[in-house]
C-alpha cells in the first residue's frame, strides 16, 4: 500500500507546521543560549560542553528511543512526548539558578531525542510517493521558517525590553501552546493512515531483522568525523557575543542565528532535489564546506562571525535534509527507527567532542591556525570515508 502524493504532501505540510511552531520556541532558546550562559558567568569551555552535551543527549538518546519506537511501533506516543518537552524553554524565564537553566536546556534536547526517530520514520514512510530527498527537504524548509521567525522575534523582544531575558523566554509559551494544538490536529488528520501504511510495509518485509549494513556504518563514521571537524554554531554565536555584549548590543545575537536559518531553508530544498537525482554524491559538498566556518572566524571581527553563520547555515541545511534522507536509502523500514537512532547518536558524539575541543581552543587562546589545521585534517579523512560509503548500490 502506497500513500498517494496528495496525502503525502498534506502529511509533510502538517508535520512541517508542527516542527515550525516547535522551532519558534526552541530555536529562540538555542540562538540566545550561548550569550545567556555567558551573561550568567560561564566560560567558553563550559558553554561548549553544555551545548555539546545537550546535542549529544539530543542525538545519543535516539539510539534508545529509536529502538523503543521500532519495537513498540508507538511512533506517535514518542512524537507527542518529545514535543511536550519543549515546554522547558519558556520555563527558563522563571528559573532561579544557572543549574536549573542548564537542566532545562538539557530537558529540551532530550525531548528532541524522544520525537526525532519516530518523526523521521513517519516522514520516510510518506516520502515514497514523492522521493525521500524532496520529502525531507520540504519538511526541513517548513521547519526552518520557525527557526527564522523565533530568534528574530526573540531579538525584537530583547530590544524592546532592554535585554530582559526573563520576559523574552516567558513569552515563548504562546507558540508552544499553538504547537500542541497543531500536533493534535495533525494526528487526527493523518495518524491512522500513516500507522496503517507502516504496518503494511513491515509485514511486506516479513519482519526480518537484518543487521545494519557495512555501507551504513561507513556513512555514520564519515558523518561523525564531519561533525567533529565542524565549528559548532554555539561557539560562533559566543564569538559574536564577545564582540557585541561589551557595547550592550546582545539583541543582535539572535539575528546572527537567524542568518543561519535563512541560509538553511533554500539549501535544504535544493540539496533534497539534487539528492533524489544523484544520491550520495551531493554529500561531498557539505563535507567540503564544513572547513570554512573556522576560516571565517579566523578572519576576525563581526564580519567574520556573519560569514561563519552563512557557511554554517549552508552545511546545516544539508545536514538536516540529505544527511537524514541518505539513511532511508541505506536501511530497510523495519530497522529504520533504530538506524536513525544510531545515526543521530553519531551526530551527538561528534557535536559533543567538537564543542569540547573548539571550546578548549577558544578559552586557551591557541592560534586560529591550530583550529584550521585540526578541522582540515578531520574533514579530509571524513571525505575519504564518505567516498567508501558512496559505493553502496542502493544510492
Amino acid at each position: 500500500m502506497t500513500i498517494s502524493k496528495r496525502t503525502a504532501y498534506i502529511a509533510i505540510l502538517t508535520m512541517g507546521i508542527v516542527s515550525m511552531l516547535g522551532d519558534i520556541v526552541y530555536e529562540s532558546g538555542r540562538g540566545i543560549t550561548p550569550d545567556y550562559l555567558s551573561f550568567l558567568g560561564l566560560s567558553a569551555l563550559t558553554i561548549g560542553l553544555v551545548s555539546g552535551f545537550g546535542e549529544f543527549l539530543g542525538y545519543a538518546a535516539r539510539l534508545v528511543t529509536g529502538k523503543l519506537a521500532d519495537k513498540s511501533r508507538a511512533y506517535w506516543f514518542f512524537i507527542f512526548l518529545g514535543y511536550g518537552c519543549i515546554l522547558a524553554i519558556p520555563l527558563v524565564g522563571v528559573s532561579t539558578s544557572v543549574e536549573l537553566v542548564i537542566a532545562l536546556i538539557l530537558t529540551e534536547r532530550l525531548g528532541k531525542a524522544l520525537r526525532s526517530p519516530s518523526r523521521d520514520t513517519v516522514v520516510s514512510v510518506i516520502s515514497k510517493s514523492v522521493g525521500a530527498g524532496k520529502a525531507f527537504g520540504l519538511h526541513e524548509a517548513i521547519d526552518q521558517i520557525g527557526a527564522i521567525i523565533g530568534p528574530a522575534l526573540f531579538g525584537v523582544i530583547l530590544l524592546l525590553t532592554a535585554n530582559n531575558y526573563s520576559i523574552a523566554f516567558e513569552l515563548l509559551i504562546i507558540p508552544f501552546i499553538l504547537m500542541i494544538i497543531a500536533l493534535i490536529f495533525t494526528y487526527k488528520k493523518i495518524g491512522k493512515k500513516v500507522d496503517k501504511n507502516i504496518e503494511v510495509e513491515i509485514k511486506a518485509a516479513n519482519d526480518k531483522k537484518t543487521p545494519l549494513n557495512r555501507h551504513f556504518w561507513l556513512y555514520c563514521s564519515a558523518v561523525f568525523l564531519n561533525t567533529l571537524g565542524l565549528l559548532p554554531v554555539a561557539l560562533i554565536l559566543l564569538r559574536g557575543s564577545m564582540i557585541l555584549q561589551p557595547i550592550g548590543a546582545q539583541w543582535i545575537i539572535p539575528f546572527l542565528y537567524v542568518i543561519v536559518q535563512v541560509v538553511d531553508v533554500p539549501m535544504a530544498l535544493v540539496s533534497g532535489h539534487l539528492f533524489d537525482k544523484i544520491g550520495l554524491k551531493i554529500l561531498l559538498l557539505p563535507f567540503a564546506l564544513s572547513l570554512l566556518p573556522v576560516l571565517a572566524i579566523a578572519y576576525g571581527g563581526l564580519a567574520g562571525v556573519i560569514a561563519a553563520c552563512v557557511l554554517f547555515g549552508l552545511v546545516l541545511g544539508m545536514q538536516e535534509s540529505i544527511y537524514r534522507a541518505a539513511v532511508s536509502n541505506l536501511v530497510s523500514l523495519n530497522q529504520r527507527g533504530t538506524a536513525y537512532g544510531v545515526f543521530n547518536t553519531v551526530l551527538g558524539v561528534g557535536t559533543l567532542a567538537s564543542g569540547a575541543i573548539f571550546g578548549f581552543l577558544m578559552d586557551s587562546g591557541y592560534s586560529v591556525l591550530i583550529w584550521i589545521g585540526f578541522s582540515a585534517v578531520i574533514q579530509i579523512v571524513a571525505l575519504l570515508m564518505l567516498q567508501k560509503a558512496r559505493n553502496c548500490p542502493l544510492t
